[in-house]
Protein backbone atom coordinates (compact mmCIF):
# COMPACT_ATOMS: atom_id res chain seq x y z
CA UNK A 1 0.00 0.00 0.00
CA UNK A 2 3.29 2.52 -0.36
CA UNK A 3 1.35 3.69 -3.98
CA UNK A 4 -1.64 4.94 -2.20
CA UNK A 5 -2.83 8.39 -3.60
CA UNK A 6 -4.98 10.19 -1.03
CA UNK A 7 -6.69 12.87 -3.25
CA UNK A 8 -10.37 15.05 -2.92
CA UNK A 9 -13.67 12.84 -4.09
CA UNK A 10 -14.87 13.77 -7.53
CA UNK A 11 -18.32 12.79 -8.92
CA UNK A 12 -16.78 9.92 -10.86
CA UNK A 13 -16.32 7.92 -7.55
CA UNK A 14 -19.83 7.77 -6.29
CA UNK A 15 -19.93 4.09 -7.88
CA UNK A 16 -17.30 3.04 -5.93
CA UNK A 17 -18.02 4.93 -2.75
CA UNK A 18 -21.31 3.24 -2.99
CA UNK A 19 -20.17 0.10 -3.63
CA UNK A 20 -17.92 -0.05 -0.81
CA UNK A 21 -20.62 1.73 1.70
CA UNK A 22 -23.34 -1.07 0.86
CA UNK A 23 -21.10 -3.73 1.93
CA UNK A 24 -21.40 -2.68 5.28
CA UNK A 25 -25.17 -2.07 4.91
CA UNK A 26 -25.94 -5.10 3.91
CA UNK A 27 -23.01 -7.78 6.12
CA UNK A 28 -21.90 -5.64 9.64
CA UNK A 29 -23.82 -3.37 12.16
CA UNK A 30 -21.29 -0.64 11.37
CA UNK A 31 -24.08 1.41 9.49
CA UNK A 32 -27.00 1.21 10.76
CA UNK A 33 -28.83 2.04 7.19
CA UNK A 34 -30.59 -1.19 6.37
CA UNK A 35 -31.07 -0.89 2.58
CA UNK A 36 -28.35 -0.73 0.11
CA UNK A 37 -28.38 2.45 -1.88
CA UNK A 38 -28.18 3.08 -5.58
CA UNK A 39 -25.54 5.77 -6.21
CA UNK A 40 -28.63 7.88 -8.00
CA UNK A 41 -29.56 8.13 -3.95
CA UNK A 42 -26.44 8.37 -2.75
CA UNK A 43 -25.84 11.32 -4.75
CA UNK A 44 -27.22 13.89 -1.92
CA UNK A 45 -24.84 12.44 0.91
CA UNK A 46 -22.02 13.08 -1.56
CA UNK A 47 -23.22 16.35 -2.51
CA UNK A 48 -23.05 18.07 1.22
CA UNK A 49 -19.09 17.79 0.55
CA UNK A 50 -16.59 20.70 -0.94
CA UNK A 51 -13.72 20.91 -2.20
CA UNK A 52 -13.23 23.47 1.15
CA UNK A 53 -14.46 24.53 3.84
CA UNK A 54 -15.56 22.06 6.81
CA UNK A 55 -17.18 19.53 5.44
CA UNK A 56 -14.67 17.28 3.11
CA UNK A 57 -14.54 13.93 1.47
CA UNK A 58 -11.08 12.60 0.45
CA UNK A 59 -10.61 9.17 -1.38
CA UNK A 60 -7.63 6.77 -1.21
CA UNK A 61 -6.82 5.32 -4.25
CA UNK A 62 -4.16 2.95 -5.43
CA UNK A 63 -3.92 1.83 -9.00
CA UNK A 64 -6.85 3.76 -10.51
CA UNK A 65 -8.82 1.81 -8.02
CA UNK A 66 -10.48 3.20 -4.82
CA UNK A 67 -9.62 1.65 -1.43
CA UNK A 68 -11.55 4.10 0.93
CA UNK A 69 -13.16 7.29 2.08
CA UNK A 70 -13.16 9.49 4.70
CA UNK A 71 -15.20 12.59 5.38
CA UNK A 72 -16.25 15.23 7.94
CA UNK A 73 -20.29 16.50 7.75
CA UNK A 74 -22.14 18.69 9.43
CA UNK A 75 -22.83 17.36 13.26
CA UNK A 76 -26.30 18.85 14.19
CA UNK A 77 -28.51 21.67 11.91
CA UNK A 78 -28.21 24.76 14.73
CA UNK A 79 -25.47 27.27 14.45
CA UNK A 80 -23.94 26.73 17.61
CA UNK A 81 -22.53 23.31 16.33
CA UNK A 82 -20.69 24.82 13.57
CA UNK A 83 -17.72 24.34 14.51
CA UNK A 84 -18.01 20.37 15.40
CA UNK A 85 -18.61 18.09 12.68
CA UNK A 86 -18.95 14.19 12.12
CA UNK A 87 -16.48 12.15 10.46
CA UNK A 88 -17.18 8.83 8.38
CA UNK A 89 -14.52 6.35 7.29
CA UNK A 90 -14.92 3.06 5.01
CA UNK A 91 -12.71 1.28 3.54
CA UNK A 92 -12.82 -2.09 1.09
CA UNK A 93 -12.50 -5.37 2.58
CA UNK A 94 -9.45 -5.65 0.58
CA UNK A 95 -8.26 -3.08 2.34
CA UNK A 96 -8.94 -3.65 5.99
CA UNK A 97 -5.89 -4.13 8.32
CA UNK A 98 -3.22 -2.02 5.88
CA UNK A 99 -3.23 1.31 7.60
CA UNK A 100 -5.08 2.85 5.42
CA UNK A 101 -7.27 4.34 7.67
CA UNK A 102 -4.84 5.93 9.45
CA UNK A 103 -3.32 7.06 6.51
CA UNK A 104 -6.82 8.75 5.60
CA UNK A 105 -7.78 10.50 8.85
CA UNK A 106 -4.08 11.77 8.83
CA UNK A 107 -4.88 13.03 5.12
CA UNK A 108 -8.60 14.67 6.43
CA UNK A 109 -7.12 16.46 9.54
CA UNK A 110 -4.42 18.02 7.26
CA UNK A 111 -6.50 18.88 4.88
CA UNK A 112 -8.79 20.63 7.31
CA UNK A 113 -5.66 22.16 9.54
CA UNK A 114 -6.76 26.07 8.42
CA UNK A 115 -10.70 25.77 9.10
CA UNK A 116 -12.03 27.06 11.93
CA UNK A 117 -13.09 23.90 13.66
CA UNK A 118 -12.97 23.16 17.32
CA UNK A 119 -14.05 19.28 17.29
CA UNK A 120 -14.36 16.22 15.92
CA UNK A 121 -16.41 13.85 16.70
CA UNK A 122 -17.02 9.80 15.34
CA UNK A 123 -19.56 7.21 16.55
CA UNK A 124 -19.02 3.52 15.76
CA UNK A 125 -21.40 0.57 16.85
CA UNK A 126 -20.15 -1.84 19.51
CA UNK A 127 -18.31 -4.19 19.42
CA UNK A 128 -15.73 -3.40 16.67
CA UNK A 129 -12.12 -3.42 17.73
CA UNK A 130 -10.70 -2.35 14.74
CA UNK A 131 -13.22 1.20 14.47
CA UNK A 132 -11.82 1.53 18.33
CA UNK A 133 -8.20 0.96 17.39
CA UNK A 134 -8.31 3.06 14.75
CA UNK A 135 -9.88 6.33 16.61
CA UNK A 136 -7.48 5.80 19.49
CA UNK A 137 -4.87 6.05 17.10
CA UNK A 138 -5.64 9.31 15.92
CA UNK A 139 -6.42 10.91 18.85
CA UNK A 140 -10.00 10.03 19.83
CA UNK A 141 -11.00 10.02 23.25
CA UNK A 142 -14.17 8.34 24.28
CA UNK A 143 -16.77 10.28 25.86
CA UNK A 144 -20.37 8.24 25.91
CA UNK A 145 -21.97 5.53 24.84
CA UNK A 146 -25.62 5.40 23.69
CA UNK A 147 -27.17 1.97 24.62
CA UNK A 148 -29.05 -0.02 22.17
CA UNK A 149 -30.12 3.04 19.92
CA UNK A 150 -29.51 0.87 16.43
CA UNK A 151 -32.04 -2.05 15.61
CA UNK A 152 -30.33 -3.84 12.80
CA UNK A 153 -30.32 -7.90 12.02
CA UNK A 154 -32.83 -8.66 14.92
CA UNK A 155 -30.98 -7.22 17.81
CA UNK A 156 -30.20 -4.08 19.20
CA UNK A 157 -26.47 -2.04 19.11
CA UNK A 158 -24.59 0.41 21.45
CA UNK A 159 -22.47 3.20 19.72
CA UNK A 160 -19.58 4.66 21.47
CA UNK A 161 -18.78 8.13 20.55
CA UNK A 162 -15.85 9.72 20.90
CA UNK A 163 -14.61 13.27 20.35
CA UNK A 164 -11.00 15.16 19.55
CA UNK A 165 -9.99 18.90 18.52
CA UNK A 166 -8.61 19.21 15.23
CA UNK A 167 -5.27 20.59 16.85
CA UNK A 168 -3.91 18.09 18.70
CA UNK A 169 -2.06 19.64 22.24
Amino acid sequence: MSDILIRPAVRCDLPRLTEIYNHYVIHTPVTFDIEPYTVEKRAAWFDQFGASGRHRLLVAEESGSVLGYVGTMRFRPKAAYETTVETTIYCAQEAIGKGLGSRLYSALFEALKDEDINRIVAGYTLPNDASAALHQRCGFKPVGIYTEVGRKFGRYWDVQWTERPLKLA
